[in-house]
């Protein structure tokens, strides 16, 4: 089981979404965790009787609502750890107890998502201002261009915290019509790749790159079948 921690104050969770339906297309069993304080999962993710906390079956993604931690889910699924049986955890994290609880220090991948409004940046570095350790982490900046300005901002602010910062930054498109995309997504409740651009693909694809030990034209591939709907 591979366990992958999205960390910060900016909504990831049409994000995960995406990489738990490319994920699956490649046949792996999936288990996606919201432990925000906002659980927007619960209103994107159709589900017939939410309750405080739940797991319900989207597009063959397991999402999880509602849970403190891992043992929790365990208890709720009513198995042990050998009956766990996800290939993948991804775990959508917006507080510092999430951190702790769902032990992110032991994820395989951590990242760090963002844009550059300073509610995104300091909140969501707030997260990580009591780490005991140092952590590294992965950038995925939303921004309309891909600015070192920017960037060095970011580095800036985080110099006081226990952070090292991957030398690879994914970054996402903001203002190329992907949102509206997302948003007739959840409208119709389908993940849906077909109209989102190139570039929002390509990191959706680099971010995969980094999950999972496969090929570029693997995970291509996989896309374009999403695409088409197959």
């Amino acid at each position: 089981m591979e366990k992958v921690g999205f960390i910060g104050a900016f909504d990831k969770t049409d994000l995960i979404l995406n990489l738990s339906k490319i994920l699956t297309t490649m046949g792996k069993r999936v288990l996606m965790i919201d432990t925000t304080i906002t659980q927007k999962a619960k209103y994107v993710v159709p589900v017939i009787n939410p309750t405080a906390s739940y797991i319900t079956n989207f597009e063959d993604i397991d999402v999880a609502v509602g849970f403190k931690n891992l043992e929790e889910i365990k208890n709720y699924l009513g198995g042990t750890s050998e009956d766990f049986s996800y290939d993948i955890i991804l775990i959508d994290i917006d507080n510092e107890k999430g951190i702790k609880e769902f032990e992110i220090s032991k994820a395989e991948k951590k990242y760090f998502v963002t844009s550059f409004d300073l509610y995104s940046l300091k909140k969501g570095l707030e997260i990580l201002s009591n780490l005991k350790e140092p952590m590294t982490l992965t950038k995925i900046i939303y921004a309309k261009e891909a600015l070192k300005e920017e960037d060095d901002y970011l580095n800036f602010l985080s110099l006081d915290y226990k952070v090292n910062w991957e030398p690879d930054i994914i970054y996402f498109p903001i203002e190329n019509g992907d949102l509206s995309v997302l948003y007739e997504n959840q409208r119709v409740s389908k993940i849906k790749f077909k109209k989102l651009s190139l570039q929002y693909k390509d990191s959706l694809t680099y971010i995969i790159l980094g999950i999972l030990n496969t090929s570029e034209s693997n995970v291509r591939r996989i896309i374009k079948t999403i695409e088409r709907g197959v």
